[in-house]
């Protein structure tokens, strides 16, 4: 892509920012030309913006996550520079001013075909690190773009602002504003960004808390990159026949679905709930799946302790499928990755199922205690055979 080129991409982003820009997208998002916040959220069609019908977001990507994040042992010794881990979210103490600079950052590739959508699940996952922490208010975010070079110009026109307008909507329901945006050209498109707040220490819930007899609450069902993965396959001859050994048309329809509106909510409600409730600790699950994002979370307790996890919340029909794709999803392991996960949170014991309840009564959504902290050496483990909660138990018509 040429200087040019991004150019018009950033002014695309100001024509958002500011209002402006193709009304026939404004249109399609909320009803009325001009209008700030999304009333009204229609299918993504290609053809509408006369695009090809064959043409698909995600294969500008990889759907099955190597492009968004290397794995832990890949990062390790490119960390090394870096004190005292290099893990997310950095915090910064500003200890003149009795304050601390909290910085959350995330990429991803596109995981849905429809790109206002990918920017609302790309803001949720750039905003995720900062909930983490108990902290609700972020006090800006900043944007980052990857268009990718094997777009076409008509295609770049319209998938681009739709992207930029996902993010931003998703931005300003999390009461935050996207501070400008940094564009670069490569062979994929990447969409993500820096998060940053901040805060006094005492509204801090630092990530080192846990103690003995605590236990972990899960904010969100495990099996997003799971239901991608499989609505990927659906359409590769080879793959569906072996699928729809296990499940249906419909039932890969469903996930999906119920994928996108986990990964599309902000995790901004739990963190709120965090400091309530009495959070030890916390972290956001996303690349390196539950079990690895666990053990990363027992590193950093100050009291030699451990966690263990015995249930796993699933969204309805991946538990069945991971079984039958073996490595590929190692989903009742732990190391199957999430896109824009939950919030895993140590709570005390007799604060968790408040909390669990004040979330669904807030979201209308489920939280699950899944594990217990015991004494240990910092380490996580998955048991041997984790009970496995399908989400929604059963099928009422409903979403969930």
């Amino acid at each position: 892509m040429s200087g040019s080129e991004i150019m018009t991409v950033q002014r695309q982003l100001v024509d958002v920012q500011n209002g402006s820009g193709d009304v026939s997208v404004r249109l399609e998002l909320t009803g009325e030309p001009g209008a700030a916040a999304p009333c009204l959220q229609l299918p993504f069609n290609p053809a509408d913006h006369d695009l090809s019908p064959e043409f698909r977001l995600t294969k500008f990507g990889d759907i099955r996550g190597k492009g968004m994040k290397p794995s832990r042992d890949e990062l390790r010794p490119l960390l090394t520079a870096f004190a005292p881990c290099g893990e997310e979210p950095a915090v910064t103490q500003l200890d003149r001013l009795g304050l601390s600079l909290l910085e959350s950052s995330n990429m991803l590739c596109p995981v849905v075909e429809d790109p206002y959508l990918m920017g609302r699940i790309a803001c949720a996952s750039v905003l995720s690190g900062i909930y983490s922490l108990g902290v609700a208010d972020c006090a800006t975010i900043r944007m980052t773009i990857g268009v990718s070079n094997r777009l076409e110009d008509k295609e770049r026109e319209v998938v681009v602002p739709m992207i930029i307008r996902g993010f931003r909507d998703a931005a300003q329901a999390a009461e935050t504003l996207v501070q400008g945006a940094t564009v670069v050209s490569n062979p994929w498109c990447l969409v993500g960004g820096t998060a940053a707040a901040v805060c006094s220490h005492h509204e801090l819930v630092p990530p080192d808390g846990a103690t003995v007899g605590d236990v972990m609450v899960l904010t969100k069902p495990l099996g997003t990159m799971a239901a991608v993965v499989v609505a990927h396959w659906m359409e590769l001859p080879e793959r569906r026949s072996r699928l729809l050994l296990t499940i249906t048309e419909e039932d890969a329809v469903r996930a999906h679905r119920r994928a996108v509106d986990s990964m599309a909510r902000s995790n901004r409600v739990a963190a709120i709930l965090m400091r309530k409730y009495n959070a030890h600790a916390a972290c956001d699950v996303s690349a390196y799946g539950i079990l690895g994002h666990a053990e990363v979370l027992a590193k950093k307790q100050s009291n030699p302790v451990s966690f263990v996890i015995h249930n796993m919340p699933v969204i309805a029909k991946m538990s069945t499928t991971s079984k039958l794709t073996g490595n590929a999803m190692p989903l009742l392991q732990g190391l199957m990755p999430e896109i824009s996960g939950g919030l895993l949170v140590v709570l005390p014991r007799e604060q968790a199922a408040a909390y669990c309840k004040a979330l669904e009564k807030t979201e209308q959504r489920q939280a699950w205690i899944i594990g217990i902290v015991e004494s240990g050496g910092r380490t996580a483990r998955v048991i041997d055979r984790p009970r496995v909660i399908e989400v929604p138990a059963k099928e009422t018509g409903a979403l969930w």
